[in-house]
């Protein structure tokens, strides 16, 4: 199965769940990898996929959770792979899908909905883990009589976007769900007039409820499809002499921000750029705000540039925190800057509601760039960055794991290569080339002593949609990347 294989290996008493793109799920045995069973959804035959991928399973007991392309969120039993459950989310005829992996806490999965360019309107939503049975929906664009509606003007929330593509972070201490939300729908602010709640932001759920207890936008009437759709790390960071129960983002928009959660809500901390940045002039120092240069900022009948690309300084890939360095690691793509020109679109159901054509999209590289992709190591309690290591030939679409062993391991380049880095300096300590790019999320799981790093191999999607647009730019990145899945597992043992 071709095209963005993304999710990572779950491993639970010696199973390794995996899935697909078209929601499969796979069972294999965690030491051998033999096959112990697989789910195949049977998929509408109309279905249009815009990311045809899936980020993942949840588990729960004796059962395995995952969200289809078609909308569905579907029960499996955990041994046989039997459906034991299917509940419909939302209507896929209308531009809903999902990609997201659940999240399970206190008895309910929660899932989010993808879709924004088609000018739907994101939510979260939990279901009882037991029965399927729906228990709260909450939208991340709040109606005129809701908090945050006067954001909106006029008609425009009914299809303002906001969608969740990644899954949220739980904090059991304050009984939070964390959600990144994307950008508003269409893409030329002007459209649209207002700051735009809860559109690229971070939604504090109480997941008894699905009532938003606090958040936090990064910025606000977003131009320039820079979705801030990972929820952000919850990690303590020392800094100033104080201990910061930190909520840490690498932005879309190119800024690494920090932010504080506490009972009273989400604090802004910090926001500094990590890749070059030319929209923002300012920050609020109390609230994080940014101020634009409205001279970068996209609008209907006009081409606009600006630095990051549409694709953002980072974009979904996760990053990794290491306690042991006290470092974050980024996958950045530096150098890259785009352009749009926005144009006036009426909605309709199901359709692309982008406010801009294909052929009203560019990338540039920066003038002197000799490299686009690479791995960014900081240090969060001075807030500077510690070591880069750029990558030459290749954008960079890998997610990061951090091991205790002050390892860094990480694909996402277009020579097909899966790295482990010291964590501490950045040196290529080993790397192994794959069937295809390294997409997925790595992880570690030990099985009877033998610890094991396992990710899967599979180019598509964004990462190869990025390799094109950079084709025509400069012959240095036409490197042609084969598809398909495979699972590569390696073990690491003592000497």
């Amino acid at each position: 199965m071709t095209e963005g294989h993304q999710s990572p290996p779950i491993v639970n008493d010696g199973v390794m769940f995996i899935t697909t793109p078209q929601a499969q799920v796979i069972a294999l045995d965690a030491r051998t990898g033999d096959q112990l069973w697989r789910y195949k959804r049977q998929l509408p035959e109309d279905l249009t996929q815009l990311h045809p991928t899936n980020r993942g399973v949840a588990l729960l007991g004796d059962r395995v959770y995952v969200a289809t392309v078609d909308n569905f969120l579907v029960a499996l039993d955990a041994k046989t792979g039997k459906e034991i459950w299917a509940k419909e989310v939302e209507d896929y005829r209308k531009g809903h899908y999902m990609t997201l992996a659940p999240l399970v806490a206190r008895g309910k999965v929660m899932i989010g909905g993808s879709g924004g360019e088609y000018g739907v309107r994101g939510f979260v939503a939990a279901y009882d883990a037991k029965t399927g049975e729906q228990a709260w929906r909450t939208y991340t664009i709040p109606a005129p009589n809701e908090p945050g509606g006067n954001t909106w003007t006029g008609d425009t929330w009914k299809t303002g976007g906001g969608s969740i593509w990644i899954t949220g972070t739980y904090d059991p201490q304050q009984n939070l769900a964390y959600w990144g939300t994307g950008n508003a729908a269409p893409w030329m602010g002007d459209a649209r007039p207002g700051d735009n709640l809860h559109t690229t932001s971070v939604l504090a759920l109480d997941p008894d409820s699905g009532a938003i207890r606090s958040s936090h936008q990064y910025h606000w009437n977003d131009s320039w499809d820079w979705d801030e759709v990972d929820p952000p790390m919850l990690v303590d960071i020392q800094r100033d002499g104080r201990t910061i129960k930190g909520m840490v983002h690498p932005g879309r928009n190119g800024y690494l921000w920090t932010l504080e959660r506490g009972a009273e809500g989400i604090n802004f901390v910090s926001g500094v750029p990590f890749v070059r940045q030319n929209v923002f002039k300012s920050l609020d120092a109390k609230t994080g705000r940014p101020t634009y240069d409205e001279a970068r900022k996209p609008a209907l009948n006009k081409l606009v540039d600006f630095c990051p690309s549409l694709w953002g300084g980072k974009d979904w890939p996760p990053a990794a925190y290491s306690p042991r360095t006290r470092m974050i690691y980024i996958p950045a793509n530096e150098n890259l800057c785009g352009t749009l020109t926005g144009k006036p679109m009426d909605y309709v159901p199901g359709q692309l509601f982008l406010g801009a054509g294909l052929d009203d999209i560019g990338l540039t590289l920066s003038p002197g760039a000799t490299h686009v992709g690479e791995l960014q190591a900081w240090d969060l309690s001075t807030g500077k960055r510690a070591w880069t290591h750029p990558f030459e030939k290749s954008q960079l679409w890998g997610p990061v794991l951090a091991t205790a062993g002050d390892l860094v391991f990480m694909g996402g380049t277009n020579d097909r290569a899966f790295r482990a880095f010291d964590a501490r300096t950045g040196k290529v300590l080993w790397e192994q080339k794959t069937n295809s790019g390294v997409t997925g999320v790595p992880v570690s799981y030990e099985v009877d002593g033998t610890q094991y790093i396992a990710v899967q191999s599979g180019w598509g999607v964004d990462a190869q949609r990025m390799q094109d647009s950079l084709a025509k730019v400069s012959a240095d990145y036409r490197q042609q990347v084969p598809q398909g899945g495979v699972v590569w597992v390696f073990a690491l043992r003592k000497r």
